[in-house]
């Protein structure tokens, strides 16, 4: 095997593990605020629903933390094999946060496992709520240190290289990149923002196939608002996204919105084709480039024409970054309607055509973690540490990435069908009804 087929392998299979692991990594940090919002609710509502809520959805979310670890590892494992010229580099100034990572992760599941074992120990249920605070806390920092990491490779910076040799190393420099705001609050409110909409998908399915219990009605609104709040939230840090683009990475910017020449009051391109260098069948919106850049109407916005052939990213991340904008506002809107919808008391949203636009909008919003990820990965190409190393120059020369590709492909296989079925039959066999009886059996009996 060539060097470019090594590339090639490894590029392949990094893409393969990253879009694997993000789904259960997006669960881990959404799914944990959602219990301890559900939980929150039944104390101070004294509702036995989103007690039960909380109950149901930990047990699913030990499932997914369990193939996290392992997809997590994976990538740990891959960045030392497939990429060891970066990680040579890279290692000795971004180490910190790699390290923290796994410690946040360690105080997570620490503290939920003693949550898991101690539902029913506590008289005071607040005293048991406040074991959620740390899962939810380790959870959210796992996501904020390794997307550190991520911020890191766009926006290299705490450590100078002379003659090849690094000199001046400052780790906690090297973590407040200019990269990390923006990447770090737009990572966590897209995970929180999908995980209640996984989760309202779940509850819209349930409702559908005839299980017309306020449980689940319970379970839609509170998730759905959730999701309305998130999806703004990241709506807004999109915009501040946008700005950070212009000023530290204009080339991806650029290339994202097929914008080749550099001018003034530039236009928006969502959508169209491109036909030897020209865009057709674009939905422009005027001036709207240069707002979402600068803030100002009129404002210049660097084309690529600035910047060396070799040096610009794949134009196709422009259908990328339409699917992650589609989608965001899609879901908005839908759980916008659905909010109002209930208090004002609509009757077309509780029509099935509107709960299956809500079914979808669960693996839909998951769709839209995926794109993004894919745009920040392929529009930082050809770099794999901007402006410093390129991804060619940081793969392995092994001949043995193809197998390892097939390897890992089969693991991950089982690991989707093996969760999966799990899941399933989880919750097939434990109704929300019967465990709800069965509660109400326990305290007639402690009443006895």
């Amino acid at each position: 095997m060539g060097n470019e087929e090594s590339v090639f392998f490894s590029r392949v299979l990094t893409e393969l593990t990253l879009s694997f692991h993000i789904i259960y990594a997006t669960i881990g940090v959404g799914i944990p605020l959602m219990i301890m919002i559900a939980q929150w609710l039944g104390i101070r509502k004294q509702d036995e629903h989103y007690i039960l809520l909380a109950r149901r959805w930990t047990r699913g979310f030990v499932i997914t933390v369990a193939v996290g670890v392992v997809t997590g590892t994976a990538i740990g494992l891959q960045l030392s094999l497939l990429w060891p010229n970066f990680m040579e580099l890279a290692g000795n100034v971004i180490a910190l946060p790699l390290f923290m990572e796994t410690f946040a992760f360690f105080f997570e599941a620490i503290f939920l496992g003693i949550y898991l074992y101690t539902w029913d120990r506590f008289e005071n249920q607040k005293k048991h709520l406040l074991l959620l605070i740390p899962v939810a806390v380790g959870a959210s920092f796992s996501a904020v240190f390794i997307t550190i990491v991520n911020a890191f490779m766009n926006a290299p910076q705490g450590f100078d290289l002379v003659n090849g040799q690094l000199v001046n190393i400052n780790p906690v420099l090297a973590m407040f990149n200019p990269a990390m705001p923006t990447k770090v609050a737009h990572v966590l409110a897209t995970a929180y923002m999908t995980s209640a909409f996984v989760l309202a998908s779940i509850g819209a399915f349930r409702l559908l196939k005839g299980s017309d219990h306020i449980y689940h009605k319970k379970a839609l609104f509170l998730t759905m608002k959730i999701g309305l709040i998130f999806s703004i939230a990241a709506a807004v840090i999109g915009d501040f996204s946008g700005k950070y683009l212009a000023e530290y990475q204009p080339e991806k910017l650029a290339a994202a919105e097929w914008h080749f020449e550099t001018h003034e009051g530039a236009p928006l391109m969502l959508y169209g084709v491109l036909d030897d260098g020209e865009v057709k069948y674009a939905l422009k919106i005027p001036y709207a480039l240069s707002i979402l850049a600068h803030s100002d109407p009129k404002a210049e916005v660097i084309g690529l024409n600035e910047f060396p052939e070799d040096e610009i990213p794949p134009l196709y991340i422009h259908y990328l970054f339409d699917g992650m904008v589609t989608i965001g506002m899609w879901m908005m809107a839908l759980s916008l309607v659905y909010v109002v919808g209930v208090w004002m008391k609509w009757s077309f949203i509780r029509t099935r055509w509107y709960r299956w636009l809500i079914v979808f909008g669960g693996p839909l919003s998951m769709v839209a973690i995926e794109l993004g990820w894919w745009f920040a990965e392929v529009g930082r190409q050809p770099w794999i540490l901007r402006g410093i190393m390129k991804v060619e120059d940081a793969a392995t020369t092994s001949g043995q990435v193809d197998l390892m590709l097939l390897l890992f492909a089969g693991l991950y296989l089982i690991l989707a069908i093996g969760s999966t079925v799990v899941l399933t039959r989880m919750f097939r066999k434990n109704t929300v009804e019967q465990e709800l009886a069965d509660r109400e059996l326990e305290k007639e009996g402690e009443f006895r």
